[in-house]
């Protein structure tokens, strides 16, 4: 049976190294038990794995009634492009119905939920608040806590988790790409800011969702983890997703991050630097990537990451703003450089910022200093606020 197939695989990591990560999906013998005679739905896209093998497929094979997946961004096998909009539908492999969190709607309804016992939430984040799997996260434990159903979180390591920076998330910039009131990198896993999303209060009415989580381990925040499934389609590198806290906000820009390429999010550029930069790329549509990439068929002149030094970069701690700097100074028509709406851009830069007041300081050249200390004291707060909920040293 694929089960005792699994459990094989997981002895041997122990055996091979008692120090390795092991996700809370590894650890079946601390939940399998609890699922046991439950109808199941599963949160879930491509990340959702037991020892490679995907965490439905497992359930299913150890006899585990899992009745409906429930897909956030990209989807449920993780083949939808940034920011399309995903569909209902039914797994072709399983033939379980798939209801799409990002779609239609953006939370489990009382109909979705009325014929489930519990819910196993699993999808691997990558430490960054404009990703959306944490605004999923929210909004699945506020349906749970309004219907009165139990979510089951497996935790998984944070890639980001070693620091903690950026402008904390103002209330009036609430969004699809913002939700919870934290910096830009905060500095947790999904368990850890599941049970900050219960302890603040985040949930509507100050409600409070049954949680339990699986933790990790061998895991620590400053831990070195490499993931071994993609995230999304557009972070298929570990270099993209350390530069990912950084770059995302170029999305609010002119300038491209590689879109339309294979390695996005590991370069910088666009048409009007040509003669300011060397570097040049041409994006062009990939299926399941990017189909209408900015820039498309043109060709884009700028940076290329894709050299970087990996260990410099975690060195650091920092969001780098240094590129914005540079790339808006390069830019030959400034009054544009922030306008998304012109550049069919996904993000909005100051709902991805989080604060109105970045583009207005870079716009008026303030220095990296003062920039950072207008963060404070929102993000020292944060620091201390965020201490309370970590399961893991630092």
């Amino acid at each position: 049976m694929l089960f005792v197939f699994v459990l094989s695989i997981l002895k041997g990591y122990g055996q091979i190294d008692k120090s390795r990560i092991l996700t809370g999906a590894d650890q079946t013998e601390r939940y399998f038990s609890m699922l046991r005679g439950k109808r199941v739905a599963i949160v879930a896209n491509p990340t959702s794995q037991i020892a490679g093998i995907p965490l439905v497929d497992s359930l299913l094979h150890s006899g585990i009634r899992v009745v409906k997946v429930f897909g956030p961004e990209h989807g449920f096998r993780g083949n939808a492009s940034a920011g399309v909009t995903v569909g209902d539908s039914h797994d072709p492999i399983t033939g379980i119905p798939i209801v799409s969190l990002y779609g239609k709607k953006s939370m489990p309804s009382r109909e979705d939920l009325q014929d489930v016992d519990i819910v196993i939430f699993d999808i691997q984040d990558v430490g960054a608040r404009f990703f959306t799997y944490i605004i999923t996260l929210q909004r699945v434990m506020q349906a749970c806590a309004d219907f009165h159903k139990p979510v089951l979180l497996l935790d998984r390591p944070n890639p980001n988790g070693y620091y903690v920076d950026g402008p904390v998330l103002e209330d009036s910039l609430h969004s699809g790409v913002g939700l919870q009131p934290i910096p830009i990198v905060h500095g947790m896993t999904m368990g850890e800011l599941a049970k900050m999303i219960n302890g603040e209060g985040w949930l509507s009415n100050k409600m409070k969702c049954h949680l339990q989580v699986i933790p990790l381990k061998n895991y620590t925040h400053a831990s070195v983890y490499v993931l071994p499934v993609p995230p999304s389609p557009n972070l298929n590198t570990q270099l993209a997703i350390r530069l990912y806290p950084s770059l995302c906000l170029f999305e609010g820009t002119v300038i491209s991050l590689g879109r339309g390429t294979q390695r996005p999010f590991t370069m910088l550029g666009a048409p009007p630097l040509a003669g300011k930069y060397e570097y040049s790329f041409r994006p062009v549509p990939i299926p399941g990537m990017s189909e209408h990439p900015l820039y498309q068929d043109s060709v884009c002149y700028g940076l290329n990451f894709g050299n970087a030094d990996f260990e410099s970069l975690r060195i650091k701690k920092q969001i780098d703003l240094h590129w914005l700097f540079e790339f808006y100074n390069a830019y030959p028509d400034k009054k544009i450089f922030f306008d998304a709406s012109r550049s069919n851009q996904i993000g909005n830069f100051d709902k991805l910022a989080g604060t109105s007041i970045l583009r207005e300081q870079i716009i008026q050249g303030a220095s990296e200093q003062t920039i950072r200390q207008s963060w404070e004291p929102a993000l020292s707060r944060f620091k201390i606020k965020r201490k309370k909920y970590l399961i893991y040293p630092e």
